[in-house]
């Protein structure tokens, strides 16, 4: 299994599902190969045998980097923008470039790369190394493995090229598209392509919802009969009951998730003007970081509503659950959400929730009010509706709380191992 991330470090969603995942696996008899860039030693192994990139050379996979670059068809990520030049000038300096890069490789070839593992600013750069050393760990394991599984788009190629070489089957896990993270306009079009090839190459896709199975299907082009939705789940165990000191008499109502356009923010910070004005007893929390971070500040402060709304910056862990314990309600207004795991941990934490229709989540979640996330009026009536009637606020708590904890890892588990059989 390739992925990026994995607890206690991790950045989003996709290190605890991966996480909650490899257990259910566990308790459905798969042996697990966790492959990720950076490890640091202090993961939890008890489900799974990690395999830190960093620590492999490239050096076993064939006699040279032209048969290698061969053999996996490798794709190098860059782009090819050079301006103000004319057609045998651009065609040369490609030419060079072309050859920069075999250079580049051929330097790194029988030798270890240290990744980051990180989402920063070489990120293309780390993908595509990230390729070439997971080919050579497939190879070094082809004997022990039965499957490839590989999670969304920048592991994509490393379960390529392991397929490839081994000649075992891949399953692509889609946790996310490029049409979450940007509108159809803007979506960044070399990560549409690693998604696409990634898709096309597998035996099997799957989806974390029928919502991102159909982007899949009509975005893509991918057949309907490869691609499977499996709902995700949430792990619950390990978790110790927080109390923790409100300070403050005033409900408060939190947004927990990256600040960037695909969750929805600005929508929050509308509702929360609406409330504002029909009750003062309440105040307003954005917990994450992302880019429009700044941006929401400044909304904030336009509405002038800032004494009532506060900002934490990205929460991990302890701080997670700390904030659902001082939370009243918690709100998802996603603009598109392939699963979304907050609610999940939200409803555990006995604070009644309410998420965007177009939220993975809303397929499954019986107990959690659904708004359209445009729909800044529902979603200021639903919010005010939690905080005033205590009658709905105990319904959703309670209903919510047995609802989410029905929904185990291992029974997802069971249907990713029918998936395994059915490729093998």
């Amino acid at each position: 299994m390739f992925g990026w991330e994995f607890p206690p470090h991790i950045a989003g969603g996709l290190g605890t599902a991966c996480y909650g995942m490899t257990k259910g696996l566990a308790a459905n008899d798969v042996d697990v190969l966790f492959v990720m860039p950076s490890a640091s030693g202090d993961e939890d192994q008890s489900a799974v045998r990690i395999i830190n990139a960093s620590d492999v050379s490239v050096d076993s996979s064939s006699a040279s980097v032209d048969e290698f670059l061969g053999k996996v068809r490798f794709v190098q990520i860059g782009t090819n923008m050079i301006p103000y030049v004319d057609p045998q000038n651009f065609t040369e300096m490609v030419e060079e470039e072309r050859r920069m890069q075999q250079k580049g490789f051929r330097v790194q070839y029988g030798q270890k790369y240290k990744f980051s593992g990180k989402y920063g600013a070489n990120l293309m750069e780390e993908v595509a190394r990230y390729a070439m050393v997971g080919a050579t760990i497939a190879m070094q394991y082809k004997d022990e493995i039965d499957v490839i599984h590989t999670h969304d788009w920048l592991t994509y190629l490393a379960g390529i090229g392991a397929k490839q070489l081994t000649g075992k089957p891949l399953v692509v896990h889609v946790h996310a598209t490029s049409f979450d993270r940007a509108s159809d306009d803007n979506i960044d079009t070399r990560v549409y392509e690693l998604e696409k090839r990634g898709m096309e190459m597998a035996d099997k896709v799957i989806a974390v919802s029928e919502l991102t199975r159909n982007i899949v299907i009509n975005k893509y082009g991918i057949s309907p009969d490869k691609v499977v939705a499996v709902h995700n789940a949430v792990d619950f165990s390990g978790r110790e009951s927080l109390t923790v000191e409100r300070n403050v008499r005033d409900k408060v109502v939190t947004f927990l998730g990256r600040v960037t356009y695909q969750k929805g923010p600005e929508y929050f910070i509308e509702a929360a003007a609406k409330v504002l004005k029909r009750c003062n007893n309440v105040r307003f929390v954005m917990a994450g970081s992302g880019d429009m971070l700044n941006r929401c500040i400044r909304h904030v402060a336009r509405l002038g509503i800032s004494d009532r709304f506060h900002f934490t910056g990205f929460l991990r862990g302890k701080e997670v659950q700390k904030m659902f314990a001082l939370s009243d309600v918690y709100v998802m207004p996603s603009i598109s959400e392939p699963f979304g795991i907050s609610p999940l941990e939200a409803m555990q934490t006995n604070v009644p929730s309410i998420i965007s229709k177009q939220s993975g989540c809303a397929e499954i979640l019986s107990y959690a009010l659904k708004v359209d996330f445009w729909d800044i009026d529902a979603l200021s009536d639903a919010i005010y509706g939690l905080l005033n009637y205590p009658a709905i606020s105990r319904l959703a708590a309670r209903c919510g709380y047995e609802e989410v904890n029905s929904l185990k890892w291992s029974n997802a588990a069971y249907k990713i191992r029918k998936i395994y059989e059915s490729v093998i």
